[in-house]
């Protein structure tokens, strides 16, 4: 398939419409983190984003070359003033403003304008060098909900207490948080021309389908306090953005009914290996939403062995065709393009 035949089955499946084949993508090699060596260069972040869609040449799937301008989940925490370290392993470690759960004055954080805040306006002159040098098409930088944002601006442990013991503090540390996040957004759309995908993964999203966020808290939090604290913040940036797909790894079977109460919800991101209760999640789903159903190498026990290529076709067969996507990786460039060739023969309309 060329670019536009991908990007129509790929809409088509957002808006759970017949597809032939279920979408899948096969990523290569690790997780790619916004480590201080590529923080701190956008050319070394531009190289690694060319080399790795070379590596991709193989592989056909339904991805298509773009640009990732990684800089982090915490940088709307950043945006806020909390201090962040880079490191060599992971995305820059962030140092909460807030800590404890008792005595907070929220009122006494100030709020960052999202166009000249220093945290965003690197991530603007990311954008901005991105399309300077090249002609692919750019995902958004990262994309936090207002939770993730929250337990980092207010140290985690103590803000899930607070949720409990002083919830009206967390609501106004979450107003805030939405408003910035939502002109955060707008500001890169209002700079991006050439747009890949409404969010910082690698699935093409397209504008009318809405944004995706990633919401890992969720998975701490009761049905009800989620529906408190994250679907009322999420429904807001989904009423602002014309939809939302949330992204949330670990076990999500206490919150997935909360979750799909989100105002205009296109789709669900699960790392689904962390999810041993699939029934739990298609019960929930139930057709009304899409579903990426998510499985790196690096989320299977490495003694296990898995087919990559039969668990998802099992995982097609358990939660069925419609609005399913498959996301999956292995670690080498032929090894990817041998997986893709597997995944054509076992999603394809025929198996089903």
């Amino acid at each position: 398939m060329n670019i536009s035949e991908k990007q129509d089955a790929i809409r088509r499946n957002w808006f759970l419409e017949e597809v032939g084949e279920v979408p899948f993508l096969v990523e290569v090699g690790p997780f790619h983190a916004g480590t201080g060596e590529f923080l701190h260069s956008d050319q070394a972040e531009l190289e690694w984003n060319l080399n790795y869609h070379r590596q991709r040449e193989m592989v056909d799937d339904y991805g298509m070359p773009n640009l990732k301008p990684n800089m982090g989940i915490g940088i709307v925490a950043e945006a806020f003033g909390c201090p962040s370290t880079p490191n060599d392993v992971a995305d820059p470690w962030v140092t909460p403003l807030i800590r404890g759960s008792d005595a907070v004055d929220i009122g006494s954080i100030t709020v960052p304008d999202a166009k000249t805040c220093p945290a965003f306006k690197r991530a603007y002159d990311r954008l901005a060098y991105f399309e300077a040098i090249s002609d692919l098409p750019l995902r958004l930088v990262n994309v936090p909900s207002p939770l993730v944002t929250a337990t980092l601006i207010w140290e985690y442990s103590s803000c899930m207490e607070a949720t409990l013991i002083n919830p009206s503090a967390v609501h106004a540390l979450l107003e805030k948080v939405t408003h910035v996040t939502i002109e955060y957004l707008r500001e890169q759309r209002r700079r991006i021309r050439n747009l890949h995908t409404m969010g910082h993964e690698m699935w093409y999203i397209p504008p009318e389908v809405g944004v995706r966020i990633s919401d890992d808290a969720a998975v701490l939090l009761s049905p009800d306090l989620y529906r408190e604290f994250g679907v009322r913040y999420n429904s807001i940036i989904s009423r602002a953005m014309g939809g939302i797909v949330v992204h949330s790894c670990g076990d999500v079977q206490n919150v997935v009914g909360a979750m799909m109460e989100t105002e205009a919800l296109r789709g669900l991101d699960l790392t689904i290996p962390q999810n041993p209760r699939w029934d739990i999640i298609r019960d929930a789903v139930d057709h009304r939403s899409a579903i990426n159903l998510r499985h790196f190498y690096w989320d299977h026990p490495a003694d296990a062995h898995v087919d990559l290529a039969a668990y998802s076709r099992e995982l097609v067969a358990f939660f069925g065709r419609r609005g399913t996507f498959i996301q999956t990786g292995a670690p080498t460039p032929l090894e990817a393009a041998a997986l893709a060739h597997e995944l054509h023969r076992e999603l394809g309309p025929s198996r089903f």
